[in-house]
């Protein structure tokens, strides 16, 4: 008699860690998941945001020493040291999410996207205005066409192009594709931005802090620094879901999820009044 093939096995196979890492992402990044995974963290991060810049303003502005060549002026670079670090990020995470939506068509990375870029256009502004006002004492001008300084205008101009962007497409099928596309191409500035200093010879400082090499600066001055760096990282964090959940809010008003979330907070509110 002939032989049979065995016939194929087609029960189903448990991924591996990054397949089930992958799945595990996934049951976060619908819109309702989302806003109710995260909305808790909101309090959370702006409470340690407020510990984190209040501890570190007061060491920076009160307890910092002066610095041997600029005095007191350098002071606004803890300031401008984060607010520099946070354009950058800030962009990285809009392109990284223009990547998700454009090939895995998430648009819950869509609305993070809308709801972070006018966050890092208004540190990238603030990074060049702290930048020029640090520069008339230490290079005698406000502005010179410095290379850092250039990109970093350039990023400015990629964030505004973003935002508008979004707005011309809000009320398209296709909204958020064209500034995704955007946010991907303009990506490529920010090597750029980093590395300029080290590319060509400018006037602007290298990095503060290295992996490879140690701060160049004293501990009673980078460590205040490296505070407000990470109190300005989470209140972008607290700012950012808080926009994302107020667009997601927004775009699925008429949703049943949405609706109900209304009603319950009517009724907390209702009761809250009896009491």
């Amino acid at each position: 008699m002939p032989k049979h093939s065995p016939a194929p096995n087609t029960a189903p196979k448990n991924g591996g860690f990054f397949d089930r890492l992958w799945q595990g992402f996934l049951t976060t990044v619908g819109t309702e998941r989302f806003f109710h995974i995260f909305s808790p963290w909101v309090k959370y991060l702006a409470a340690i945001a407020a510990v984190l810049l209040g501890v570190g303003l007061v060491w920076a502005l009160g307890f910092a020493p002066p610095d041997y060549l600029q005095g007191n002026s350098y002071r606004i670079i803890f300031i401008h040291v984060p607010a520099a670090s946070l354009a950058m990020s800030i962009y990285f995470a809009l392109s990284v999410l223009g990547v998700i939506f454009l090939v895995w068509k998430i648009k819950t990375a869509n609305i993070v996207a809308q709801a972070i870029a006018p966050i890092g256009f208004i540190f990238c502004v603030i990074s060049l205005l702290t930048g020029s006002i640090w520069a008339k004492p230490t290079w005698g001008t406000y502005w010179v066409w410095d290379a850092r300084l250039t990109s970093m205008l350039i990023l400015a101009f990629l964030y505004a192009g973003v935002i508008a962007l979004f707005s011309a497409f809000e009320n398209s099928s296709n909204r958020g594709k064209a500034a995704a596309i955007l946010s991907i191409v303009g990506a490529v500035n920010l090597p750029i931005i980093k590395y300029s200093v080290e590319w060509w010879n400018t006037l602007h400082q290298g990095a503060t802090f290295t992996v490879t090499n140690a701060p160049k600066m004293s501990a009673s001055m980078w460590v205040p620094l490296l505070i407000m760096i990470l109190g300005m990282y989470f209140m972008v964090a607290a700012i950012a879901i808080y926009r994302a959940n107020s667009l997601i809010l927004a775009r699925e008003a008429n949703k049943a999820w949405v609706m109900r979330l209304i009603n319950q907070n009517q009724q907390v509110n209702q009761r809250q009044e009896g009491v």
